[in-house]
């Protein structure tokens, strides 16, 4: 059955409405082995992905989880996409595509087992160039071509370029982001192509990370081709193949009837990015328009600015990521994410805009920060369709930081995505407040450990923790905003890279309150003192900072919403001694729901927790706290009568007589 064939066949009845032998005819299989085998595919992919965090090197893999798995089915059913694994989000739209674009440049008859074929380009398979792709074919006996394809887009530690590493958010054009693979191979029947070793380590620094980390790749590639190929001799090939097809129905049933869920309309929202790195004043801008009739939907990006002349820009193919991420997000959080998850769901991209940006100019680097304003502009646009079951926006900003120096001893050391405000808050929901401390929505990385953070660089970590009055109020809060210090022990250069402290990125929604902005400052030791700087949490220590980036009061320094906008990139690249200081602030979540509502007791808890403080307690949420925070948090109590007042309520005659205990929590 050809794809075209399978797809008029899929439009006739939906999977739940076949009979048995409907569904054996569709498939070439039973509903049983289908079940299996997708659950097999999501296995495999999840095996891979661990037996890579567990063998990596650097520690963009090793501690970081940036690296993805997926399958492919073959040329004849259009490299369908069954499964992809419970890692960064940010690769999963851009999977399909990727093999797809990759093997047919490539060329689909070329390929032979023990093949390895990569590719890196932003433009013909989504992201930067960091990540590359990984793609091997998987061959069964008896059978013509290969069987599929698994794949791993992994990070790999440096590409070139003229920035250690590569995270920079100043890069004018793709010839200063590194280098560029057009897809090649890596391996010919498991003997590695010396020409394409030899054109990696000639460009690129690192080669004793890059080297284990793509040894441990091309192991779990050959994991994946084992556990593929156990279960296509064990079920067949047509069974194989109609388990992949049926995977890709399911997911695309799944989001059709959600859209069916949602009332008929026209839903428009925008978001926006700060700037770029050579006008702080422009502002980049994506503008969403949903249309939604029936079980179909249509996004449409016109109207979102021109693409950036810095590498904030994202590619056309991580456009679609962020629409798959915002979608199944609010939509349908429970389907599986397969190439058949936005079947019912058009795209209309412009060419040359921040999100489908063109080389050479509109180089693609930061593209993870673009996905971030794509999938909040979403949430804005679909907040009036879906009611109190909306959901508002994160921290907004990985705000990424990335440092580099020599040790000592001569050897070169480069940190990134671990010093900077790269975990923060998510938006309270109708289910609860949000959390505090997890990555941004489109990503799904780890935190590494401040103890291996400090072993690896000559840094020392002073201080992560939540900041008071910064969480977005509502009925729900919420997560707080992090600030996050860091003491660089040696010379260093840095790139700061935060994007989205212009406004507040965390908006509330169903009454919600937004989250306050956050900022990033920088310390320098003066002296001869060699004690270790750890500046304070007061207004005071500000004015005696250097501002690197935010919405800042121009006298006192701190975050304001009605201050003065310092660019990121107005100082493209910092140089410090020993001992300077690094701090981020990220963005507070957004509430959900009326402040006002807010169970009293839970605001109480709130100031005991200090995520809140008793003044805004009183001021944001009516409620008056009684007693001393700080030396003695589990002797506040409640004032029931003042509070009654100030939320405009009926005060009962039992509440001016008493001041109410809470009930023991355990």
């Amino acid at each position: 059955m050809s794809a075209t064939d399978h797809v008029a066949l899929v439009t006739a009845a939906r999977i739940r409405d076949l009979s048995n032998e409907e569904f054996l005819q569709r498939y070439r299989c039973d509903r049983l082995t289908a079940t299996v085998l997708s659950n097999r595919y999501r296995y495999t992919v999840q095996h891979v992905c661990t037996g890579l965090l567990q063998q990596a090197f650097s520690s963009i893999l090793r501690d970081w989880y940036d690296f993805a798995a997926s399958i492919s089915g073959p040329r004849e059913l259009d490299y369908p996409m069954p499964a992809v694994s419970n890692s960064l989000m940010l690769f999963l739209g851009t999977m399909s595509e990727a093999v797809r674009n990759t093997v047919e440049e490539f060329g689909h008859e070329r390929m032979h087992a023990g093949d390895v074929l990569i590719a890196n380009d932003p433009y013909r398979i989504g992201t930067h160039v960091n990540d590359v792709c990984f793609i091997r074919p998987v061959m069964l006996d008896g059978h013509a071509g290969p069987l599929c394809f698994i794949t791993v887009r992994a990070h790999l530690a440096d590409m070139g370029g003229i920035v250690p590493a590569g995270f920079s958010g100043t890069k004018r054009n793709i010839f200063e982001n590194g280098l560029v693979l057009s897809p090649r191979l890596l391996y010919r029947e498991d003997r590695p192509c010396l020409e394409t070793w030899h054109l990696l380590f000639d460009n690129t620094r690192f080669p004793e990370l890059l080297t284990p980390d793509i040894a441990a790749i091309h192991q779990c590639l050959l994991l994946g081709e084992r556990l593929l190929r156990q279960t296509a001799d064990r079920y067949g090939a047509a069974a194989f193949h109609g388990a992949m097809r049926y995977s890709c129905d399911a997911s695309a049933e799944t989001m059709t009837a959600a859209l069916e869920a949602l009332p008929d309309g026209v839903y428009e929202g925008e978001d926006v990015m700060d700037c770029d790195a050579v006008d702080g004043s422009e502002e980049y801008r994506v503008h969403a328009k949903v249309t939604v009739r029936g079980s179909r939907a249509e996004v449409d990006f016109s109207g979102s600015s021109r693409q950036a002349r810095t590498s904030i820009n994202a590619s056309w193919l991580d456009s679609k990521s962020g629409v798959s991420i915002a979608l199944m997000f609010l939509l349908a959080p429970n389907a599986s994410f397969t190439s058949g998850a936005l079947r019912s769901v058009d795209i209309v991209l412009p060419e040359g805009t921040l999100i489908s940006a063109r080389p050479p100019d509109g180089v693609t680097m930061l593209f993870f920060e673009t996905v971030v304003v794509i999938v909040n502009a979403l949430f804005r646009a679909l907040a009036g369709a879906l009611g109190e079951r909306a959901v508002g926006g994160d921290f907004g900003s990985a705000s990424v930081h990335s440092a580099n120096g020599v040790r000592e001893d001569g050897r070169a050391w480069v940190s990134t995505s671990q010093l900077g405000g790269e975990h923060g808050p998510w938006a309270a929901t109708i289910a609860g407040d949000g959390d505090s401390y997890t990555v941004f929505y489109p990503a799904n990385n780890m935190d590494p450990p401040v103890e291996v953070i400090e072993a690896d660089y000559p840094v020392v970590v002073l201080r992560k923790e939540y900041l008071s009055d910064t969480s977005g109020a509502g009925l729900h809060r919420g997560g707080a905003a992090v600030v996050h210090d860091t003491s660089f022990e040696s010379e260093a250069e840095h790139f700061s890279m935060p994007l989205h402290f212009r406004k507040p990125s965390g908006f509330g929604v169903w009454d919600g309150a937004d989250g306050a902005t956050g900022g990033v400052w920088l310390w320098e030791r003066t002296g001869d003192s060699s004690r270790q700087l750890l500046p304070g949490l007061g207004p005071e220590v500000y004015r005696e900072a250097t501002p690197v980036a935010g919405t800042l009061d121009p006298n006192s320094l701190m975050p304001s919403r009605s201050g003065e906008y310092f660019s990121f990139a107005r100082v493209p690249l910092w140089h410090t001694s020993p001992g300077a200081v690094f701090r981020y602030i990220t963005n507070g979540g957004g509430g959900w729901g009326d402040p006002r509502s807010r169970d009293p007791d839970a605001v109480r808890r709130d100031v005991r927790d200090e995520y809140i403080t008793p003044q805004h307690a009183r001021d944001v949420y009516g409620v008056v706290i009684v007693g001393d925070p700080d030396r003695d948090p589990e002797g506040l109590r409640i004032d029931h009568a003042a509070t009654a007042r100030l939320r405009g309520l009926e005060v009962r005659p039992a509440d001016v007589t008493r001041i109410e205990a809470p009930e023991t929590e355990e």
